[in-house]
C-alpha cells in the first residue's frame, strides 16, 4: 500500500538506527541502515493499493507501525496491509502516530500491574514511559517514575505517585522494593535489579546496552529463578491488535497523549537529536507538510 504520510512520531529506535548503536540497531545493515529513510510509526491516507489488499482502499485514513520497511520521514511511504489499521476518527493524525510502537510496549509492559502493586518505570518521561505511567495507574498500582530531573513534574502530571531523578538517586536502592519494574533504558547489573524487586516480582527491560540485555537474558534468568523473582527481557509483539487497545482508550479520553513538539519534515535532523538527547517530554512528531 502507498500511504501519503500525514504524521510520523519519532521513537528511540529511530535514533539508535541512525547512530548504529547499540549494536543490535545494525541488524539487517551492518555498515549502513538497511532502510535509509527512517520512521516506522506512521499515520496518513491510502493513496493506492496493490492487488492483494482487501481491507483498505484509496482515501482511507490509516495508522500503523511499519517497522520492517520504515520510510515515515517522507511525504509517501510503502507499507504492508498487515501492519495498518483504520485511524480512530477521534484522534488526529499526529495523535494516532504516537500510540503505535510506544503503545504496544506500554500495554504489554504494564500487563502485570495490579491494584495496590508497586510499579517502577525507568525512562518514564519518554514516549513509552508516559503511556506506561497512565496504564499502570489505571490498573490501580502505586507508580514510581524514573528519568532526568527536567522530567519530574511531567511524570507527576501523568499520575506518577513518586518520581526519581536518576542523575541524583539510584532507583535500585530505594527503601521499598517493587512488584514490577519496566526498564526502558537498562544499564545496571542483574544483582541491582534483583535487589529492587519484591519476592515474586517481575523485571522486564525493553531497551538498553547490549551487555546489559545479554546479562539479563543469561545470568538474570538464573538469578531470578534462584531468588524467586522473574528477571527478563520484554518480548514485544507488534501489529494492530497490540496498539489498538491503547488507541481506543486515547480516543475515549481515558489516556492522555503527551506530544511535546511537532517538527516539519525539513527539521527531521533536529527532531531526532532532540529525542536522542533525552529532552522530549512524551512524544515528538514530524509532519511532512
Amino acid at each position: 500500500m502507498l500511504i501519503k504520510v500525514a504524521a510520523t512520531s519519532i521513537n528511540l529506535s529511530d535514533w539508535e538506527c541512525l547512530r548504529g548503536s547499540p549494536v543490535y540497531a545494525r541488524i539487517g545493515g551492518w555498515r549502513s541502515p538497511a532502510r535509509p529513510t527512517l520512521g516506522s510509526d506512521i499515520a496518513g491516507v491510502v493513496e493506492a493499493t496493490g492487488d492483494g489488499v482487501t481491507r483498505f482502499r484509496a482515501g482511507d485514513e490509516v495508522y500503523g507501525d511499519n517497522l520492517a520497511l520504515k520510510g515515515g520521514f517522507a511525504e509517501y511511504a510503502v507499507a504492508p496491509e498487515s501492519v495498518l489499521a483504520r485511524k480512530p476518527s477521534a484522534l488526529t493524525f499526529a495523535q494516532a502516530a504516537t500510540v503505535l510502537q510506544p503503545g504496544a510496549i506500554a500495554w504489554q509492559g504494564t500487563s502485570w500491574a495490579r491494584p495496590g502493586s508497586r510499579v517502577l518505570i525507568n525512562g518514564a518521561g519518554g514516549g513509552s514511559g508516559s503511556f506506561a505511567i497512565q496504564l499502570a495507574k489505571r490498573a490501580g498500582a502505586h507508580v514510581t517514575g524514573v528519568d532526568n530531573g527536567k522530567k519530574l513534574d511531567f511524570m507527576l502530571s501523568l499520575g506518577a505517585d513518586h518520581v526519581v531523578d536518576y542523575t541524583a538517586d539510584d532507583f535500585t536502592r530505594l527503601s521499598q522494593p517493587f512488584d514490577l519494574i519496566l526498564d526502558l533504558v537498562a544499564h545496571r547489573s542483574v544483582f541491582a535489579y534483583r535487589r529492587a524487586l519484591n519476592r515474586g516480582g517481575r523485571y522486564r527491560c525493553v531497551g538498553g546496552s547490549v551487555g546489559t540485555l545479554l546479562r539479563v537474558l543469561t545470568a538474570g534468568s538464573v538469578l531470578g529463578l534462584l531468588s524467586r523473582r522473574s528477571i527478563g527481557v520484554l518480548a514485544v509483539k507488534a501489529g494492530p491488535v497490540r496498539f489498538q487497545p491503547l488507541a481506543d482508550l486515547c480516543a475515549q479520553g481515558e489516556i492522555a497523549i503527551p506530544i511535546d513538539r511537532t517538527f516539519s519534515l525539513e527539521e527531521a535532523p533536529a527532531a531526532l537529536a532532540y529525542v536522542g538527547e533525552g529532552q522530549a517530554l512524551g512524544k515528538v512528531v514530524i509532519v511532512p507538510s
